[in-house]
């Protein structure tokens, strides 16, 4: 792109630097429709009635077990930054999204409502209504694209995560998918996966913004750039000391296991193993290590792995497992499926006015009306039996299980914000209190069912 002495870019509305959308708001992180809707709401009347919007998936992708909730945190970070600044006023304007009444509504917007939802890290179901948004129908309606886009991304990789962690068997994970996604979203993996149990990422963008623990080795490429293995070894043990990680699959494994243990000694770190038939190859790495006296020497492995490949490394002598492109993936399920929904409103505009259900009848989306609330029901040995999910305008009856709803936002101000290793801690509880079939790897049904039913109902 050009830029002429007056500042103005070729090809492009945009005049001057200033006008650039502003750094840090959220406001366009929005589908076209949503204004659309706003819009034509504001010209009904009915964009001041007070409505209740909902987030749930129709079901768990591939037959998983279970669903695990993330990027609460991030999410009520942008919700605190939806705003909609000069630049982002202009262009909607410009480009004739919104017409004045609803740049005047943007203008000033700030979402002033309730938000309540399931805690970051907590485990979901089919129908588990894991983010409840209350305030009037504009308002509420224009954070569903923003919502949906942290809660399906974040929450699909968390899922896929947890069955690594899982099929790992108490082994340490390593995220390393930085390469193989968007650059922010390998920052949100990144934060996903160590909900999920993950103990580290090669991101460190991820350990700036959240504290994640951050890992790294070397490539192929800092072997080949020296004048071979050794010296590649040497040069790393020298900057790094005896407890790096050499990667040692460039040329001949056994060739340069000799190397690493003959430059390193016993101590060194461990050895990382990027290709091959990952089992015998482990093994014979191990027996080599512990023929050289490198018996405390671990060895990583990495290379196109996910929860299958991990359980059925189980039985290899391997220390720690590094996963890149199935994480940052889902697994093969980038998305949890999740829908932002209507299921309450009001008939007319008032904070006082009483809600009523709705839900549409499509063939194949049917909606559940009504606000609702979620407890998880254990049986007599706390394990968790049931997703109770009561539609009732106030809070479930106590004593029906463990409440899963909480109070992220009130009137506007965040109140849900915790530290990661808060919604990490709830994620072992939440995994240990599922039934043992949670855990299989092979399809099925999900782990406990979800029932519905209408407040006073047994």
């Amino acid at each position: 792109m050009t830029t002429d002495a007056g500042g103005e870019r070729a090809g492009r509305g945009i005049r001057s630097v200033s006008e650039w959308p502003s750094p840090g708001l959220t406001g366009l992180l929005t589908d076209h429709y949503e204004l659309t809707m706003l819009r034509a709401a504001l010209r009904s009347g009915a964009a001041h009635r007070r409505a209740v919007f909902e987030v749930f998936a129709r079901y768990l992708p591939r037959g998983r077990r279970y669903g695990v909730v993330a990027g609460t945190g991030r999410l009520l970070e942008a919700i605190a930054a939806f705003r909609f600044g000069p630049a982002e006023l202009e262009f909607l304007e410009r480009t004739g999204v919104a017409d004045e009444p609803t740049l005047r509504y943007l203008e000033s917007y700030a979402f002033c409502g309730d938000i309540w939802g399931y805690a970051e890290g907590d485990c979901y179901f089919p129908g588990s209504p894991i983010l409840v948004v209350e305030g009037t129908f504009a308002e509420a309606v224009i954070l569903e694209t923003v919502a949906l886009s942290v809660l399906n991304h974040d929450s699909a990789i968390a899922s896929a995560a947890s069955r690594m962690v899982t099929a790992a068997g108490g082994r340490p994970l390593i995220e390393m998918g930085s390469r193989r996604t968007h650059e922010m979203a390998a920052v949100a993996s990144a934060r996903a996966a160590y909900i999920a149990g993950f103990a580290a990422t090669s991101n460190l963008r991820a350990g700036l913004d959240f504290g994640v623990p951050t890992s790294g080795t070397s490539a192929h490429a800092f072997t080949l750039v020296h004048d071979g293995e050794r010296a590649a070894f040497a040069a790393q043990l020298e900057a790094l000391g005896k407890g790096t990680t050499l990667l040692v699959d460039t040329f001949d494994v056994a060739t340069a296991v000799r190397e690493a243990v003959d430059l390193a000694g016993p101590d060194l770190g461990a050895v990382r193993i990027d290709s091959g038939d990952l089992p015998v190859i482990a093994q014979q790495v191990r027996d080599l290590l512990d023929s050289l006296g490198a018996t405390r020497t671990r060895i990583v492995l990495s290379g196109d792995l996910d929860e299958y490949s991990i359980a059925a490394l189980a039985v290899a002598p391997v220390s720690a497992y590094g996963v890149g492109t199935a994480l940052v993936t889902g697994s093969g399920v980038p998305t949890a499926a999740l829908v932002y929904k209507l299921v309450a409103r009001a008939d007319k505009p008032g904070p006082g006015e009483p809600l009523r259900p709705v839900a549409k009848r499509s063939v194949g989306k049917p909606g559940r009306g009504g606000r609702k609330w979620a407890v998880r029901a254990l049986d007599g040995d706390g394990t968790a039996a049931t997703e109770l999910v009561i539609a009732a305008d106030g809070e479930p009856p106590a004593g029906e299980g463990r409440p899963l709803l909480r109070h992220l936002v009130r009137s506007g101000e965040i109140i849900g914000a915790e530290p990661l290793e808060a919604a990490r801690a709830r994620h072992r509880d939440a995994l240990a209190e599922l039934p043992l079939h949670a855990r299989q790897l092979s399809r099925g049904y999900p782990a406990i069912p979800t029932v519905f039913r209408a407040d006073g109902e047994e």
